[in-house]
């Protein structure tokens, strides 16, 4: 098993760095290489103030006097050693904005998704376990999370807890408290695809023969719970959790606009207005960079929570092939 599972992490490895590559280089081509010179446009603009050295300057370190295979050579060269290039309203490094306003968002996103798994647990074993009422009540909570608008959800927290209860103040938008509510905003609907997936799955194991067989041998419903359904019903939450990444970035933008909190969000709503496009590249190759390390962790670590799933290489995905 060892030595198989570290071919297979090898291999999986390896694709997500061919992953990354390839959405840098996209996302080079589609701002960097498309008609219009976007980069050109930019500096030539009159409105931005550059001077003719400055504007000399940056376009000898994005190499755009030279040919387009010249350019992309460059840019990975940079990105591989950590360099993201140079903003072109600010004239500073993108790493060290990045870096400024990663740590907001990272405590957000980090935040949100220990609300949404706890959230999501909560509702899949109340509606397993509560009597009615209230255990099919809580079946309908993951369609309600899904049709409410995320922005919406943050309002409405922000009139009661803020204004109304006074348990967080508005224009404090990093304070812990603050953190919380932004992240239980964020959490929200990420939770009801948690939550639908290890209902259906508590659903399907608790139908096993395995199930009634320890039912009828006289064990309770709590320990039935924890010694049999709960892990093979969590299984399938991992990949669901690796999957919710994206949408947990996404959703920070929202969310951190709605609470005024400084993060990548507002870093992305700047540049897009001020058409800082090493910025936009850069929070791209970012993001699909945190979107790719979080699956690959949760297909190397899908194989040791089941020995049933295969390892070997395929067309199918590893984590999938059984």
């Amino acid at each position: 098993m060892n030595r198989d599972w570290t071919g297979y992490a090898l291999r999986r490895a390896g694709q997500a760095v061919v992953v990354v590559l390839l959405a840098y280089v996209f996302t080079f081509v589609v701002i960097s290489v498309l008609p219009g010179d976007p980069v050109t446009a930019t500096l030539r603009n009159p409105e931005n103030g550059f001077s003719e050295e400055e504007i000399a300057r940056i376009i000898a370190y994005y190499g755009l006097d030279q040919p387009v295979y010249v350019q992309l050579w460059e840019a990975l060269s940079r990105f591989l050693v950590g360099d993201l290039g140079l903003s072109l309203r600010s004239d500073r490094p993108v790493a060290d904005m990045l870096g400024e306003v990663l740590g907001s968002t990272l405590a957000l996103a980090g935040t949100a998704f220990v609300v949404a798994v706890v959230l999501a647990f909560g509702i899949a074993l109340g509606a397993q376990y509560l009597p009615r009422p209230f255990g099919p009540a809580l079946r309908a909570f993951p369609s309600l999370f899904l049709s409410v608008p995320n922005f919406l959800i943050g309002l409405l927290l922000i009139q009661l807890f803020s204004f109304q209860l006074g348990l967080f103040r508005a224009i404090d938008a990093d304070s812990p408290t603050a953190t919380f509510f932004a992240a239980l905003t964020l959490g929200i609907p990420v939770s009801a695809q948690i939550a639908e997936v290890l209902i259906a799955n508590l659903d399907h194991e608790s139908r096993q023969e395995y199930a009634a067989v320890a039912r009828s041998r006289g064990l309770g419903r709590p320990a039935l719970l924890v010694a049999h359904l709960l892990k093979p019903s969590s299984l399938p939450v991992v990949t669901v959790l690796a999957l919710t990444v994206g949408e947990l970035l996404g959703g920070a933008v929202i969310t951190e606009a709605v609470f005024g909190r400084t993060g990548v969000g507002s870093l992305v709503e700047r540049s897009v207005a001020m058409q800082d496009l090493p910025v936009l590249q850069a929070v791209v190759a970012l993001a699909a960079v945190v979107f790719v390390v979080v699956n690959l962790v949760a297909d190397l670590v899908y194989p040791l929570l089941d020995p049933r799933v295969s390892l070997q290489a395929g067309p199918e995905r590893g984590v999938a092939a059984r």
